[in-house]
């Protein structure tokens, strides 16, 4: 059984979500990590309301697009290939035997760091910094994913360049 062309728009659709937020996210990292970021940086953040408000967007954008990838986009995909999406970790590991995820434990930290951009500059400016450098270093793996699952689903559902988006340039 194989579905029809129109039954791959919500893979479509979610690929279009995904690339724009990985624009986003490439843009916003590209201005954020322009310079030095340690626990001094973070501690004048109260003083520099325009580098607190972009650190907020590159967390949301880090967090939103690696959300949208993992718990939408690769079950969507188990669905068009005629599979039952499972837990979160059952589909990462899918996903990395397809050959679109490197590493689960790369994107299982990825999803563990979202906690640690929200909270832990209230509390240790070290550690934020830390957390801040780790996510701009899982950034390629995020681009990548969405490049892999976008180019699998090119090859496997159609190849008509109008109907998928563009690849993303992955961050060196």
């Amino acid at each position: 059984m194989t579905l029809a062309a129109g039954e791959y728009a919500r893979l479509r659709f979610l690929l279009e979500i995904v690339e724009q937020e990985g624009r986003h996210l490439l843009g916003t990292t590209g201005r954020l990590f322009s310079g030095t970021i340690d626990a001094a940086w973070v501690e004048r953040l109260a003083e520099r309301p325009e580098l607190a408000e972009r650190v907020d967007a590159f967390a949301a954008r880090f967090g939103r697009m690696q959300d949208t990838l993992g718990d939408k986009l690769v079950p969507e995909l188990l669905r068009c290939l005629l599979e039952t999406p499972g837990a979160a970790l059952d589909n990462l590991n899918r996903a990395e035997k397809l050959g679109l995820l490197a590493s689960v434990s790369d994107w299982l930290e990825a999803r563990n760091l979202r906690n640690r951009l929200v909270h832990e500059y209230l509390r240790d400016p070290a550690e934020f910094a830390g957390a801040l450098q780790r996510a701009a270093e899982l950034v390629p793996l995020l681009v990548a994913t969405y490049n892999a699952v976008n180019e699998f689903a090119r090859v496997r559902f159609g190849s008509d360049a109008g109907q998928w988006p563009e690849r993303l340039a992955v961050p060196s």
